[in-house]
């Protein structure tokens, strides 16, 4: 009879423990993301800078990427040369300019990751005449060839886009454009966004953008002055005429096309991944 029981308990204990290790496994309800895609968790775990109030610090948040906003896009490179962030968000064409070799950051690269495809436009008052100005200027300068060659200039030439003839449409009342040629400067919103918009050795502002804002200006018979902004309060300084025009790269997103009267592309960008 004791060995019965004994043989009896022992067989308890065996099945005891057999159930304690099937719990140690995974339950059939597991939600962990799979081994063969670590893709999601691992950009997550990133920290990506970016501009305020960009289209990298737009498509960042969508994708539930932790990140550091700073006031341009250049401090993003900085912030990830620094080892302050394990990456950066930026356009593209800021990109060529200045990471990798011979350029402004040597030791950064840009990965094959492109999070969007992009085009450019310039941004003026809801409702300006000046818009339409600008986008007859672009189509004459594209038609006598003078928009390729200051591409040519800044290495932007392959994201150019066609611009069709366009004729210049005057606003009946409280046209913009009367009102710049009145006070007889065009005040340009910019940030510092090399290939379109920085400062040469002696402090004058060059650029893709630069160069066909001043062109802009002396069509209009007037000075043309560059104003660097907070980024993501463009829409407050043109609506409060602290600027005429935002001319930096500005990527044609719906939120912008809603708050500002935009001009026809003029480039195409894409958002790219920068890493050390």
């Amino acid at each position: 009879m004791k060995k019965l029981t004994a043989f009896v308990l022992s067989a308890m204990m065996v099945l005891s423990l057999a159930a304690c290790g099937a719990k140690t496994g995974a339950p059939a309800d597991d939600t962990s993301t799979p081994a063969e895609d670590p893709a999601p968790a691992e950009n997550t775990q990133l920290t990506y800078a970016v501009e305020a109030g960009s289209a990298g610090e737009e498509v960042a948040l969508a994708n539930g990427y932790d990140i550091v906003s700073v006031d341009s896009q250049a401090k993003a490179l900085m912030e990830v040369q620094a080892g302050t962030a394990d990456a950066a968000i930026i356009d593209s064409l800021m990109a060529g300019a200045m990471v990798g070799e011979g350029t402004s950051y040597p030791d950064l690269t840009v990965t094959d990751q492109k999070l969007t495809e992009e085009l450019y436009g310039v941004g003026c008052r809801k409702g300006s005449d000046l818009a339409s100005f600008i986008n007859s200027v672009l189509a004459d300068a594209y038609a006598d060839g003078t928009l390729e060659t200051t591409a040519e200039t800044y290495g932007v030439q392959a994201a150019l886009v066609e611009q069709t003839p366009t004729e210049f449409t005057a606003s009946e009342t409280d046209s913009d454009v009367q009102y710049i040629q009145g006070k007889g400067t065009l005040v340009i919103g910019i940030t510092e966004f090399e290939p379109m918009d920085y400062q040469d050795a002696d402090g004058n502002w060059i650029g893709f953008d630069a160069d066909m804002a001043k062109l802009v200006a002396e069509k209009l018979g007037v000075t043309p002055e560059f104003q660097v902004i907070d980024w993501d309060n463009k829409v407050f300084e043109l609506d409060g005429k602290a600027i005429d025009v935002v001319w930096n790269g500005m990527t044609l997103t719906d939120a912008v096309q809603e708050t500002m009267e935009c001009t026809n592309a003029y480039c195409n960008n894409a958002q790219v991944v920068v890493t050390k």
